[in-house]
């Protein structure tokens, strides 16, 4: 049983492999969502980079699709890749994702859905999941809402992870998506009540520690997206909040840990900026972190952007820590050097 009290939502251009093993730098509780991919962009693409993942469990899978055997093969490759869930993408408002005929324009076609699930759940030996809104344009009533929810938990759901407003289709970008609609928690609160032995995770507009504890008295799981991808070590005091144990790592002892991974990527090839971009917000508040972030913004897509690239960014966080964790950094490298020698 996965433990969803407290999840990273799927953010296009966020949530990759690199940005989930940040996060699991910085807590092993949550549980944490990729980026959507496509069925086609699976099926017909490079399957294994789009899958390919590392230390970040538990982790789901969002998969944007609306053929029951796409997205059934898609499920057993997740499920072959590892991945603790797999989860279909019923919320997304964007132009492009409307024009596949997926996304949030799917709650329109509930029996289309629920004939989705249940091939993706015979394929797959792992939790199957929906992400969806409350409803689609000027059809946002509890109605419409329970009724989708109905019909997939007819069909075997039993975990719902639900943004609380509707989604606009047109005339709406989907930064203001996310921000514009009403929130309407009540709707998830109730068809938990109506549902008891389903999981409804809710999602939407949940920005602070104290915020997603509180609504934790009355929902079985919260799902946070902009807020800890805009302050990473706020999933740190939320671990804490719920689980106690170990104290919350230092912004310093992530980096310590992510500089560790980055080295290995860029040996593999991968560029720095698709590795630097995730850090952006790990040092907020503190001394120095603005000009953190801008020296890394401005150097980290330059050719031969590395490690180097990082340290400078480093130096100009709060002298004191930063230099100590530089001459740490330097400390491990040597012992990594001499090992592969002696080895």
């Amino acid at each position: 049983m996965l433990d969803r009290r407290l999840s990273v939502a799927p953010m296009m251009g966020c949530t990759d492999r690199h940005c989930r093993y940040l996060f699991r730098l910085i807590a092993r509780q949550p549980l944490l969502y990729s980026e959507m991919i496509t069925t086609g962009a699976l099926l017909h693409g490079d399957a294994a980079q789009h899958l390919a993942h590392r230390d970040d469990s538990p982790s789901a899978f969002q998969l944007g699709g609306s053929s029951p055997k796409a997205l059934a093969a898609c499920a057993r490759l997740v499920a072959e890749a590892g991945y603790d869930e797999v989860n279909l993408n019923c919320g997304c408002p964007s132009d492009k994702v409307q024009e596949g005929g997926i996304g949030a324009c799917l709650m329109a076609q509930p029996e289309r859905v629920a004939d989705c699930f249940a091939a993706m759940q015979e394929a797959a030996p792992i939790p199957v999941t929906v992400k969806s809104r409350i409803g689609i344009d000027q059809q946002d009533s509890y109605d419409f809402f329970a009724r989708f929810v109905r019909r997939l938990y007819a069909a075997g759901c039993r975990v719902f992870i639900v943004h609380a407003r509707a989604a606009i289709l047109s005339g709406m970008s989907p930064k203001d998506n996310r921000e514009i609609p009403p929130l309407r928690y009540g709707y998830v609160a109730r068809i938990q009540k109506e549902l008891p032995d389903a999981t409804l995770v809710l999602n939407g507009g949940i920005k602070t520690c104290a915020q997603a504890l509180a609504l934790l008295e009355d929902h079985k799981g919260v799902m946070l997206g902009r807020a800890p991808y805009a302050q990473p070590m706020l999933l740190a005091e939320l671990a804490q909040a719920l689980d106690g144990g170990r104290p919350a790592p230092s912004p310093f002892a992530v980096l310590a840990g992510y500089r560790e991974y980055m080295a290995e990527e860029l040996a593999a090839g991968t560029p720095l900026g698709q590795m630097a971009k995730h850090l952006f917000g790990l040092f907020a508040g503190l001394p120095g972190a603005r000009a953190f972030r801008r020296h890394l913004s401005e150097r980290m897509h330059r050719p031969g952007a590395g490690l180097a690239t990082l340290d400078e960014a480093v130096r100009l966080l709060a002298p004191e820590p930063g230099e100590a964790f530089l001459a740490e950094a330097r400390l491990a490298e040597a012992r990594q050097t001499e090992a592969r020698r002696l080895a």
